[in-house]
């Protein structure tokens, strides 16, 4: 501050003045361009404390790449050439997923007769037995999160009696009203919440996260005044915060994690905040990693900038909160962090309940009040909706309050114990591989791996694909996850079989793995020009529409 006062005083500010009054055109000039560049290097500057040199340099050696790529494929030849490829890929992703069954009829149009209730039932008989990965015996990472038999037949019960309703009219269903307000406050019970807390359920962690970025960006216009406001996240954090931040066109930087722990780098995290930030984020745990980020820093983090928090505690949902009194590390991730602003948890994941249920929690109903949507001046009288969708189900929420009702504190504690106790194993079977490694410190049911050359992790993922396994790939590093299930359980030691034999197949012959997995993620992580990537993913997304 000494020397920065020592060198102002040495400006000659009347000449300055002298010359601006003389030319002010000139003058006016000056001062853009000065703006301008101090703009610049100020960003530089943070940029560079955030991410470091060497991820500078990546970033700006991709954009360069990405650029001249870009122009390329503008190009009348070679732009062609390329279109070709990608279009390709397409029509192959198109040709294995979309695949014409012997004898099965495709319904492009309303039948012009009514159909009978056998044949109905009879094609959707058919559509569900069509061969797929074999999630009934634990097969899947995560994807069906099965509370068991008995539990599917009376959350099934639920959802037929409370199939016509919807919770837009609390009027027409009074009970439904008073069985999604209970949902709520069990879940923020569960989360440590005090009777000022509050919460609403939404369709599903995505729209979960998606409200409580709303409620921050309203707040920070509201009571701050920020026009262009912005969030901060880990690299670790889902997916749906950058879908939120392109939906609303606010601001979004992402830091980065320690590389052991790939837990959030949270000295990088305070130099990402400005003026403009109304939200940091941290998960409980990650999807990529099952690791949970340092909520406790993170909330005194958020006290001192004064600014909001939420934990993302979608998969850790509803085996978090049981950890300690399962017998494993706790992990404080609810309202006894005083940081803590809002809170989202998955009531369809560890909860067991019917895709299509969440729940988002927040510290107060002033803050809840900033995801609302009402308008009173609409000629169909006055509108006020909690979350994005006007109608919803009340099915799913009948069903999440009777999944809840039936398992029970004593419930979700042995499911904890079975499933994270689980991940245990499969977790101490992996690190006793030589050519494999524990990416992270897990903590919760999900473990992630990596590999040692000369195995390929990608092509691990093919030979266990080849016996049956479906596991989640991961990038930025390399890597294989599986999230435990109540699936998972019983099978643990079919994985733990099934992973060595595909270390040992990968090893005995490393280079017969260059297409598949390998080819797909390969491609991914080296190409520049993320918009071919894009492209092929929006490809994908297209098959799922196709007759």
């Amino acid at each position: 501050m000494t020397n920065a006062m020592s060198t102002l005083a040495r400006v000659d500010w009347q000449r300055m003045a002298s010359f601006a009054v003389a030319n002010p055109r000139q003058a006016l000039i000056n001062t853009a361009v000065a703006y301008f560049i101090f703009r610049q290097v100020t960003k530089g500057i943070k940029t560079m404390s955030v991410y470091g040199l060497q991820k500078v340099l990546t970033h700006l050696w991709r954009a360069v790449a990405g650029g001249l790529i870009r122009t390329v494929r503008k190009a009348p030849g070679t732009g062609a050439v390329l279109q070709r490829s990608i279009d390709k890929v397409v029509k192959d992703i198109e040709k294995s997923m979309n695949v014409d069954l012997p004898g099965e009829t495709k319904y492009e149009t309303i039948p012009s007769q009514p159909m009978t209730d056998e044949e109905i039932l009879a094609i959707l008989k058919r559509r569900q037995d069509e061969p797929g990965i074999d999630w009934k015996n634990g097969r899947a990472s995560g994807s069906v999160y099965h509370g068991g038999e008995e539990l599917a037949r009376l959350t099934n019960e639920a959802y037929a009696m409370f199939n016509l309703t919807n919770p837009l009219h609390p009027g027409v269903f009074p009970g439904l009203r008073r069985i999604e307000a209970e949902v709520v406050r069990m879940v923020l019970n569960l989360y440590n919440g005090t009777a000022e807390c509050c919460g609403t359920t939404t369709s599903g962690g995505t729209e979960s996260i998606i409200m409580a970025v709303r409620a921050h960006v309203v707040w920070g216009r509201k009571t701050r005044g920020i026009e262009k406001p912005n969030i901060v996240i880990p690299i670790t954090a889902h997916a749906a915060f950058n879908k939120a931040a392109e939906y609303f066109d606010i601001g979004i930087t992402v830091v980065p994690v320690d590389p052991k722990t790939q837990r959030v780098n949270v000295k990088a995290m305070k130099r990402a905040i400005d003026s403009d930030t109304v939200l940091i984020v941290g998960s409980s745990a990650t999807y990529p990693h099952g690791v949970c980020d340092d909520l406790a820093a993170l909330s005194d983090l958020a006290l001192q900038k004064k600014i909001g928090f939420h934990v993302d505690s979608c998969l850790g949902s509803f085996i978090m909160p049981f950890l300690k009194e399962a017998g494993f590390p706790e992990v404080v991730c609810d309202f006894r962090l005083p940081g803590v602003t809002s809170i989202s948890c998955d009531t369809h994941k560890y909860g067991f309940a019917p895709k299509g249920t969440s729940v988002v929690m927040y510290a107060n109903k002033h803050l809840r009040h900033n995801q609302y949507f009402t308008i009173s001046t609409w000629p169909g009288g006055i509108y006020a909706s909690p979350t994005i969708a006007g109608s919803r189900c009340g099915a799913v929420i009948a069903s999440c309050w009777a999944a809840m009702a039936k398992m029970g504190r004593e419930g979700y504690l042995q499911e904890c114990k079975n499933i994270v106790g689980c991940r245990v194993k499969l977790q101490h079977a992996i690190e006793q591989i030589p050519e494999l490694f524990i990416v992270g410190e897990p903590t919760s049911s999900v473990v992630a791996f990596s590999s040692r050359w000369p195995v390929d992790i990608y092509g691990v993922q093919d030979e266990m694909k080849n016996r049956g396994w479906e596991l989640n790939p991961m990038q930025d590093p390399p890597a294989l996850h599986i999230a435990c299930t109540r699936l998972t359980v019983p099978v643990a030691h079919e994985f733990i079989r099934d992973i060595n034999e595909s270390v040992a197949a990968v090893k005995a012959n490393p280079d017969g793995y260059n297409h598949g997995s390998k080819a797909i993620y390969g491609f991914a992580a080296t190409v520049p020009d993320t918009t071919i990537v894009d492209e092929v993913a929006q490809g994908f997304i297209d098959t799922l529409y196709a007759v």
